[in-house]
């Protein structure tokens, strides 16, 4: 039997479905929620400072089918999501929900996942460097450079990396996507944005990667290695990070999921369309279908990613079992 064999017979495929049936309930409770929340809330999407004569309040409310009865309103849009049709965006003319969201989820996947990409290597090095030297002064630079990392918000650090990179060095754009016919991400425009995502959570990785290295080099399994023979460096490459990364896979699924629909405060600094900008910005404006949609894209990321972080426990550690 090949690896991928191997590995695919320990995919727990019954568990996988089970869980993917529970989403089915636990995305329309949250929908069911958000909606009657979103409704109750204050004013609406076309309340201003100048009120709108009565004619034109009605054509705008049957336009959006606001006129209805709200429980009408919800099986109406329950049953454009279920046909993935999030319905029209009810500030932006012209624009549907999956236009805006086709627009902006890009984005916010690219530098979430590169952000990430960054974060899994950089924090899980250095948290094997300062685990495997513990109470050494590598170790105490590696913490002091995490407790940096996590304590230094990202409206301070995208700043900074723009007036040292950007305005002083000017290596790499102050942000924005390039103007035309150059729009796009590249790595000119897109260098800040990931950096700046990616250092918080280099910290955080970092940190839980040298308590789990400590803590797994210290088993047993490992001192029965040691006295097989084998190298320091097979020790732990080959039994000492299998385990110790089990409770990184456990933080990854949700922060993933939390970094790829993007981060407000990264999307406003470098003024990037992204689905974070969205979804601030619709709930501003009371626009309860675009809340709405990025809402449920943010959710069904989680489930995902969580369901992915569990999958991948059964497959790096054999005695993890779902019944």
């Amino acid at each position: 039997m090949s690896a991928v064999q191997r590995s695919l017979s320990r995919i727990p495929w019954a568990y996988t479905g089970r869980r993917l049936l529970i989403a089915i309930p636990t995305l329309l409770l949250i929908v069911t929620v958000a909606f009657f929340m979103m409704r109750m809330a204050p004013g609406g999407p076309f309340d201003g400072e100048r009120k709108l004569n009565a004619a034109t309040e009605a054509a705008i409310n049957a336009k959006f089918g606001l006129d209805k009865p709200l429980f009408q309103q919800y099986i109406d849009y329950l049953l454009g999501v279920i046909r993935l049709d999030f319905g029209p965006s009810m500030k932006t003319l012209g624009k549907s929900v999956n236009d805006l969201i086709a627009d902006g989820l890009p984005i916010s996947l690219t530098i979430g996942f590169l952000s990430m990409s960054v974060a899994m290597i950089a924090g899980t090095a250095l948290g094997i460097f300062a685990g495997l030297r513990q109470n050494t002064a590598g170790d105490y630079t590696v913490m002091g450079f995490a407790m940096a990392g996590i304590s230094i918000p990202t409206f301070v650090s995208g700043p900074v990396l723009i007036l040292v990179f950007a305005l002083g060095a000017g290596l790499f754009a102050v942000g924005g996507l390039g103007t035309y016919p150059d729009i796009g991400m590249s790595l000119h425009n897109m260098t800040l944005p990931v950096l700046t995502l990616a250092l918080p959570q280099i910290a955080i990785i970092s940190r839980l990667m040298r308590a789990s290295m400590i803590e797994t080099m210290r088993a047993g399994h490992i001192r029965t290695a040691r006295a097989k023979g084998l190298s320091e460096a097979q020790v732990v490459m080959r039994h000492a990070l299998p385990s110790a990364v089990l409770p990184l896979v456990s933080y990854i699924g949700p922060a993933m999921a939390r970094v790829m629909t993007g981060s407000l405060v990264i999307e406003r600094i470098f003024g990037l369309p992204g689905m974070g900008s969205y979804f601030v910005d619709g709930a501003l404006n009371r626009d309860y279908t675009l809340v709405m949609g990025a809402l449920i894209i943010y959710a069904t990321l989680i489930v995902i990613f969580n369901l992915i972080a569990d999958v991948l426990y059964a497959l790096l550690d054999p005695k993890v079992t779902y019944d």
